[in-house]
């Protein structure tokens, strides 16, 4: 890492419409090939999907409250120890569990398109993890079960 390194997090600002930050990065993580105004029609479009679906609940709590069910706490990392390659469990920290959970959630919302647009798909897993169930928060499960299957090599974590 150059030695002026300026992280990208003090430059991010919040999105236009609901004026959050969280929003604003989902937002960069959504966009390709640098279109940001097509990311954030889609994003905006995904939110607008879920205030119809549940009309007392905010849009954006809806989407945080996702986003923290599809975090992880735990993953394991492979180890070399000897001849032998341990999973060991180690503990996630603030920043990786925010863009794990980003891209699981946009994986899934790519992936199960099947003729509707992304918007309907993008807008559904994020009320799948809102409920703790969908492809996202069953790949958070997997993760957390061979952590927790695995942690017999805890002691190799150093």
């Amino acid at each position: 890492m150059p030695r002026k390194f300026k992280s990208t997090a003090q430059f991010l600002k919040p999105d236009p419409r609901y004026q959050s930050l969280l929003l604003a990065k989902f937002i960069n993580s959504v966009m390709k090939s640098g279109e940001k105004a097509t990311a954030q029609n889609q994003v905006y479009a995904a939110l607008a999907i879920i205030a119809e679906k549940i009309p007392g609940e905010d849009p954006v709590k809806v989407f945080s409250e996702a986003i923290n069910n599809v975090k992880p706490h735990v993953e394991v990392k492979s180890k070399r120890v000897g001849g032998a390659t341990y999973q060991v469990p180690i503990e996630v920290s603030r920043a990786r569990q925010q863009s794990l959970a980003f891209r699981w959630i946009l994986d899934v919302a790519r992936k199960s398109r099947r003729g509707r647009t992304f918007a309907v798909t993008l807008a559904e897993e994020l009320l799948a993890g809102y409920r703790k169930e969908g492809g996202a928060y069953t790949k958070r499960e997997n993760t957390h079960k061979m952590a927790d299957a695995n942690k017999a090599f805890s002691h190799f974590a150093w």
